[in-house]
């Protein structure tokens, strides 16, 4: 090869790495093999799309085919196609709408002004019932069979069965506790003013443990065998043993993590104070991109393909 060639390509190789650097809003990726870059899998993520929602959108969910997405301020829930983030329908709940999570037919939201849940019905939106919870109920999660609800204002958890809304239980957790997730057998709870996670037996609310994390826990989540848990007050997001609660490690994030999901393989944490989301590697933590994303950035989701994140300050969701 001549070496006026191989300066030529030298060249093209650093023009189109800094191209696709800011395709990805300034995110630079390390080397890729040949095989990853003939399979287009050279780069991390990049930002499709952003699509309005409701002024001050809260939490969101996806139901195998749209998102759901709702609306503090206007006291409703978006529903979004996946596939192109078009709106086909914005419903009524009720008063300053929070968590909201799908149970395989039918869409929870938390009403934490109202102290109740709204159930819709996932196919067309129509109001199924509307049951009571604790007090400022925020974060929900479904458990197969059951509809669990963080009550920050009375500092417990209420179990409703999914069929019909029957109340189950209510259960003590620590102080403000503001987001559930689901093990397959236990239920996880983050209490913000404590800086715990309380750990209940899905089968009958049973304590069994509580866990001590970073500042101001938040967003929680299951990847199959730990529990990670975004902490607010110090840009960390915790991994837990999901068997004992044993601490497995603490990672970097941006200022203020909120909400936390998993892919499959990876975990995404947003940071409402930079308005970005990471990427870690779910084995080990490594951070494996970082990417701009909306303002205030708060909870994300993941529909199989892309993650869809909301973004308070802007009132738009970013799709990844």
């Amino acid at each position: 090869m001549s070496k006026l060639l191989r300066t030529i390509l030298l060249t093209v190789v650093a023009f189109t790495s800094a191209i696709y650097s800011l395709a990805q809003g300034g995110v630079t990726n390390s080397t890729k093999n040949a095989q990853q870059v003939a399979a287009l899998h050279w780069y991390g993520a990049n930002q499709a799309a952003a699509f309005s929602v409701g002024t001050f959108p809260g939490g969101l969910a996806f139901d195998g085919a749209n998102l759901w997405v709702v609306s503090q301020v206007n006291n409703t829930v978006t529903k979004l196609r996946a596939n192109d983030g078009a709106t086909l329908a914005t419903f009524a709940v009720g008063q300053s709408p929070d968590g909201v999570a799908f149970d395989g037919a039918n869409v929870w939201v938390s009403n934490a002004n109202d102290a109740t849940v709204t159930k819709l019905r996932g196919s067309d939106g129509v109001v199924l019932g509307t049951f009571n919870t604790g007090q400022l109920p925020n974060g929900i999660a479904f458990d197969g069979a059951s509809i669990w609800v963080a009550n920050s204002g009375s500092n417990n958890v209420t179990k409703l069965r999914a069929s019909d809304g029957t109340l189950l239980g209510t259960f003590a957790t620590g102080q403000y506790p503001t987001h559930v997730a689901f093990d397959g057998s236990n239920v996880w709870i983050t209490n913000t003013s404590t800086n715990t996670v309380t750990r209940l037996r899905g089968s009958d609310g049973a304590a069994l443990g509580t866990f001590t994390v970073g500042a101001n826990p938040r967003g929680v989540a299951f990847d199959g065998a730990s529990i990670w848990v975004a902490c607010s007050g110090n840009g960390l997001v915790y991994k837990l043993r999901a068997s004992d609660g044993g601490l497995q490690g603490k990672f970097a994030i941006g200022p203020t993590p909120y909400g936390v999901a998993f892919d499959g393989a990876n975990i995404w944490v947003v940071s409402f104070g930079n308005s970005n989301v990471t990427k870690l590697a779910a084995s080990n933590g490594a951070t494996l991109g970082t990417f701009s994303v909306g303002a205030g950035p708060e909870d994300l989701a993941f529909d199989g393909t892309y993650i869809w994140v909301v973004n308070v300050n802007d009132s738009t969701v970013s799709k990844l």
